[in-house]
């Protein structure tokens, strides 16, 4: 039995190339207690960096990437899961040192596996996929630290792709004013219709303001940049105010002051959805599940096979994907 699969390899001169190639099931790695049919998978930054061979993720080749996939067991050594059962994994570095879902099997841990929740398709599930988990997370963190929808205006950073495109979904489905931040002004529309209330200008919030105060403006941030636009708006902050970081798009360093912390008690919320436990996994999934807004999330999706990774791949690290694309590994 064989199956498709996108295979990144690396020759002996160092050139990585990533193909569609047909598969044995003996290739899949032995290390799993489950193995899953693959319906489908999507494409983030991190998956960029894997097909193309940037950034050093992938170490050992051949190699499949894909950081998350939804489908159905079809067989499991584990008692928790059974074949017939519809499943979801994201994390784990899955589709970075572990052989992940741009494949129609993949074989995992059950560990690393929670239940499709009630009320999302495979699909569903893989539009929202990784970023979108990350959005959750995000959000859950900012409520717990007191954000609520009479609070006022919560920022959106780096909107236009997928964490920011579900984090806009979701917090428009809970009852927040949106602020949206692009650097695509073609992107406005697309942005306004998702749920942003207003759309903000890359350029207004790119550079660190001289001062270390500014208006107070926002009662929350999910931001996806990073850099100097996250110390930017920690000077935008309202008292009390947090931004939860889920990105680096816009750099790994800081330049801010610690004057918003001293003076407005502010938090920066740092979020990994990588080795989330299956508690918090669960729960926010579930959540997802019942928030989304499952016409706009229809209306974010860009449709793509394993094929079409490749040029999908490169084009993700150049910031010209919007929404999400959802791979049907079929396809």
């Amino acid at each position: 039995m064989t199956f498709k699969a996108l295979v990144v390899e690396k020759s002996a001169e160092g050139v990585i190339s990533a193909t569609v190639q047909q598969i044995g099931e003996d290739r899949l790695p032995a290390g799993g207690d489950v193995t899953v049919a693959v319906a489908y998978s999507t494409l983030n930054y991190k998956d960029g960096l894997c097909v193309t061979g940037m950034g050093g993720l992938v170490r050992t080749f051949p190699h499949v990437p894909g950081i998350d996939f939804a489908g159905t067991v079809e067989a499991s050594a584990d008692p928790r899961y059974k074949p017939g059962d519809k499943v979801i994994l994201t994390g784990w570095r899955v589709g970075e040192v572990w052989w992940g879902g741009y494949a129609q099997k993949a074989r995992v841990k059950a560990d690393w596996l929670v239940p499709l929740p009630h009320g999302l398709t495979a699909r569903q599930a893989m539009a929202v996929g990784t970023a979108g988990f990350s959005s959750m997370l995000a959000i859950l963190a900012l409520e717990t630290h007191g954000l609520t929808p009479e609070k006022g205006e919560v920022l959106v950073t780096g909107a236009a792709g997928g964490v920011g495109s579900i984090a806009i979904n979701l917090l428009k489905a809970r009852g927040y004013d949106v602020a949206a931040v692009t650097g695509r002004p073609e992107a406005e529309a697309y942005l306004r219709e998702i749920g942003a209330k207003r759309v903000i200008a890359r350029a207004d919030l790119a550079e660190v303001s001289k001062k270390p105060l500014e208006a107070e403006t926002w009662a929350g941030c999910v931001d996806a940049v990073g850099g100097a636009m996250l110390a930017r708006v920690l000077g935008q902050l309202r008292h009390g105010g947090s931004v939860a970081a889920v990105g680096l798009a816009g750099g790994t360093n800081l330049p801010a002051s610690v004057i918003p912390f001293l003076l407005r008690g502010v938090n920066i919320l740092g979020i990994d959805s990588v080795m989330q436990p299956y508690d918090k996994r669960v729960a926010a999934w579930a959540r997802i599940a019942s928030d989304i807004d499952k016409d706009t999330l229809e209306a974010m999706i860009v449709p793509a096979t394993l094929a079409d990774l490749p040029k999908l791949g490169r084009s993700i690290l150049n910031g010209d994907v919007r929404g999400r694309v959802v791979v049907d590994v079929n396809g």
